[in-house]
């Protein structure tokens, strides 16, 4: 018994660092270096923290988000995910196409950034 309550003990001292390393934790695979929107990319933020750039992020087809009564959603691995109002970006749309950026944890799939593009 005492072994099962060290063993859950450190498991969730573990877990804030190990949610937190994988919201940090991005890709710039240098995919990008010589765009010219790579500084803006770089500065995209939501209310839920830096959106970090392009490469971590990626473009979603048109059938693959929706907008209904001003909220949105996005199909990600064929399951539909909710978008955060926290997590929308604002801002003019330069690459013109509808990007997001999930982060993936033990507890699933949550959106940091998404923006939505022209739906056309």
């Amino acid at each position: 018994m005492d072994r099962l309550k060290l063993s859950l003990r450190g498991a969730l001292l573990a877990a804030p660092f190990v949610l937190w390393g994988g919201n940090a934790l991005g890709r710039d695979d240098g995919r990008y270096a010589s765009s010219p929107l790579k500084p803006w990319f770089d500065s995209l933020r939501s209310h839920l923290g830096p959106c970090c750039s392009d490469a971590d992020g990626f473009a979603v087809s048109d059938p693959d988000w929706e907008s209904h009564n001003g909220h949105y959603r996005v199909r990600l691995d064929g399951e539909w995910v909710d978008v955060p109002d926290e997590a929308v970006i604002t801002e003019p749309n330069r690459a013109g196409r509808t990007m997001v950026w999930p982060v993936k944890t033990a507890f699933g799939v949550s959106i940091r950034c998404f923006m939505p593009g022209s739906m056309i």
